[in-house]
């Protein structure tokens, strides 16, 4: 299949799936396979796109993202306090990502090991929706440091594909008191830090396997995948009015078992 093609294919499914708890990475992994795409430059391709997709919470998260570079500002989510959250947040999984990404990428990108992630997750959910405290914290601006260190220690469950960063911090937040909204949310500025340093460091860990000419296919994905987050993250906010995540979690445990039979028979 043609390079442009295949990046319009996986863009839309990374987009689509990066900001919703249901594991853009394991669908990356599962479409790269149907493809045919796989391997280093298939790997960093999966992991640049994200660029895209962090570009669409700048633009839809505007007014959070002004606040956040506004450093007189000394209270709340906002100024140097909403990036020292953040950057709590990102630490851990930053430090094991690092230490850990040679054998993530040698062992666990697959579709077998994608669908125990997705069905192990969508159990989790499950018992997050069913056993979830009180609402205590309803707006970003209620977010200590505490519940920033404990997200981050959950988005390290993440780390292995298809499990989802965006069902770890969300799944993990709610767990903390914090409301589904605001974990949402949260949860898509925790991701501009991590998946734009594992974007840079793959870029740099890569820069033997690729090539100029990759450079339209990666551009391509990439602002595929930003069109396609912008149009899931505000589905997804809207969603969350009405609804919870249980949806996902049996969406997860479905796909789950379809993929293990696929890739079993």
């Amino acid at each position: 299949m043609n390079d442009l093609l295949i990046a319009v294919i996986l863009g839309i499914v990374e987009g689509l799936t990066e900001f919703v708890p249901i594991s853009s990475t394991g669908h990356l992994i599962v479409a790269g396979s149907a493809l045919g795409f796989e391997g280093d430059r298939a790997a960093t391709f999966q992991v640049v796109i994200q660029l895209g997709a962090i570009l669409a919470v700048a633009v839809v998260g505007w007014g959070r993202l002004r606040a956040l570079l506004t450093p007189s500002r000394r209270d709340g989510f906002a100024g140097p306090r909403g990036w020292g959250l953040l950057a709590l947040t990102s630490l851990p999984a930053l430090v094991l990502g690092v230490l850990l990404r040679v054998p993530i990428k040698d062992y666990l990108f697959t579709p077998t090991t994608v669908a125990l992630g997705w069905g192990i997750g969508g159990v989790a959910l499950l018992l997050v929706e069913r056993y979830r405290r009180g609402e205590t914290v309803r707006d970003l601006d209620d977010i200590g440091w505490r519940i920033a260190l404990l997200i981050g220690f959950c988005q390290c469950l993440a780390l292995w594909p298809g499990v989802s960063r965006a069902a770890a911090t969300i799944g993990g937040a709610m767990l903390l008191g914090v409301g589904r909204r605001a974990a949402a949310e949260y949860s898509f500025f925790a991701a501009m830090p991590v998946l734009g340093a594992a974007a840079v460091f793959d870029l740099y860990a890569s820069r033997n396997v690729l090539a100029a000419s990759d450079a339209p296919m990666f551009l391509l994905g990439g602002a595929t995948a930003f069109l396609a987050a912008w149009l899931a993250i505000r589905f997804f906010l809207r969603l969350l009015t009405v609804t919870t995540l249980r949806p996902f979690a049996w969406y997860r445990i479905v796909a789950a078992l379809v993929l293990l039979v696929w890739t079993l028979r």
